[in-house]
């Protein structure tokens, strides 16, 4: 198929785009989907969620290697890193998965074009290609799913050789002595968390007075303390106010202050060899022509939408990362559903009070729901079940019984509005209490659900039991 006329054109082909693409095409649409880079899965597959977390384990099996192993009657020697192999790994997966995305798009008939998007009109598209060639598609909807890019601090420009945005942090040569993380949010601990444990001295300088804004205090404290036992240093209610460079071993030099002290203290320096600054992400909605063609965008960029993903140019819709709300891949995904639904005739729609968040640290962490804090603040009546992995039996026979499940429900229904886990495989045990929340069940509903024993899902039934009536094994 080499067409210039759609149903539908997808600009992006990240977790939003390609899937909007997959699922307009299964409803019967004729997609093409527009991408500038050579590699399908967006930031989410070649530069997010995918090879951090390829880090991320192969980072926690060297360092179970080194620490955890002769405990459990597992003698290796001496446990040496090879860091050209495990970034020859990370790239392997890659390579697979994008490649199983266009395996995708050839099943769905899908037509991939491959350059840089320009909105000409309301139906009209642009294509540029990387030798400067450019062809016009025409369709009767377009969807904008070009998600966002690295946030990047006024005095500190990403070069990608000492200051290095998520993107560079991922491929890095060596390990560095000290990396400074700017940023006390997911991904500057999950990359924080990698680079630790293959040898980092590892400071994270945060400018509000504590890390992961948005999560309950309890969850917060209990990552805080165990992050800091493996060894990561916190300067929290601190700002980098300038950057130099020592000359003598060309080491980087931050200059940075104590918000809580008086304007006329002196900065405090800090000597090191990288720097990753994880302040956020913005939506990458430049050079798309959106003025142009008359489409609305806020004072950061991000594209206003409707209840339906329609932005005031009726034919044109975005999702994702360039709408607002969190920048989360399976969001997009669900948004991207969603809007090829709608398109349809059909009722597409994404319940925002229930996506799951996960950081991916050691302990990982999950939420979905309410925090405690926001039922708080809400002046809701609630009731809290906790239960310790301390007390389960499938988290001690693999040693990892750090953290709790926390879950919260209404006072009077039982039903769940919120829960928390924090420890081992957090992020695939959160996914039981989101289904039962879709249907607005009850806390009661899961503990009396059988449980596969010894498994850490008991966990969660034990917290269930906890917030219904009573725990049985505590």
């Amino acid at each position: 198929m080499d067409s210039k006329t759609f149903d539908l054109i997808v600009i992006g082909a990240g977790p939003g785009g390609y899937v909007a693409a997959v699922r307009a095409s299964q409803l019967g649409k004729k997609v093409a989907v527009i991408e500038k880079s050579s590699q399908l899965g967006g930031t989410c597959l070649n530069v997010g969620c995918i090879p951090s977390k390829c880090l991320l384990d192969a980072s926690y099996k060297f360092w179970q290697a080194k620490h955890q192993f002769e405990s459990l009657g597992i003698n290796v020697g001496k446990v040496q890193l090879d860091l050209d192999k495990m970034m020859a790994h990370k790239e392997s997966v890659l390579d697979e998965l994008t490649k199983g995305i266009a395996h995708l798009f050839r099943k769905n008939n899908i037509q991939y074009v491959q350059g840089r998007a320009h909105l000409h009109s309301a139906h009209e598209v642009a294509v540029t290609d990387d030798d400067g060639k450019t062809k016009m598609l025409t369709a009767e909807s377009i969807i904008i799913a070009t998600g966002s890019v690295p946030q990047s601090l006024p005095h500190l420009d990403f070069d990608e050789k000492e200051i290095y945005s998520s993107t560079g942090i991922l491929s890095l040569q060596s390990v560095p002595k000290h990396l400074v993380v700017i940023g006390g949010g997911y991904i500057g601990l999950e990359m924080g968390s990698v680079w630790l444990r293959l040898g980092s001295l590892v400071t994270v300088v945060e400018f509000c007075d504590k890390i992961l804004g948005q999560a309950d205090d309890d969850v917060r404290h209990s990552l805080q303390r165990s992050l800091e036992k493996q060894g990561m240093v916190f300067k929290l209610n601190h700002n980098v106010v300038g950057v130099s460079k020592k000359d003598k071993n060309k080491a980087l030099c931050l200059h940075v202050l104590d918000t809580t002290s008086d304007e006329s203290t002196l900065p405090e320096l800090i000597t090191c060899d990288a720097v990753l600054v994880a302040a956020g992400r913005k939506p990458q909605t430049a050079n798309l022509n959106l003025e142009g063609v008359g489409i609305g965008v806020d004072a950061r960029g991000y594209i206003n939408v409707n209840m339906h993903y329609q932005t005031n140019v009726p034919s044109i819709y975005a999702i994702g990362d360039c709408i607002k709300g969190a920048m989360l891949a399976h969001k997009a995904m669900d948004e991207g559903v969603a809007v090829a639904e709608y398109l349809a005739g059909q009722a597409g729609s994404v319940n925002y009070d229930i996506i799951p968040a996960v950081v991916f640290t050691h302990p990982e962490i999950a939420t979905v729901g309410k925090t405690e804090q926001e039922l708080k603040i809400g002046n809701y009546d609630y009731k809290v079940g906790k239960f310790s992995f301390a007390a389960n039996g499938r988290a001690k026979t693999i040693g990892d019984t750090n953290g709790f499940v926390k879950i919260l429900t209404e006072a009077k229904t039982d039903r769940v509005l919120g829960c928390t886990i924090v420890g081992a495989e957090a992020g695939t045990l959160i996914g039981q209490v989101a289904a039962i929340m879709e249907f607005n069940g009850a806390a009661e509903d899961i503990a009396r659900t059988c449980h596969a024993h010894p498994t850490l899902n008991e966990a969660v039934k034990e917290a269930a039991w906890a917030a219904f009536d009573r725990p049985i094994h505590s």
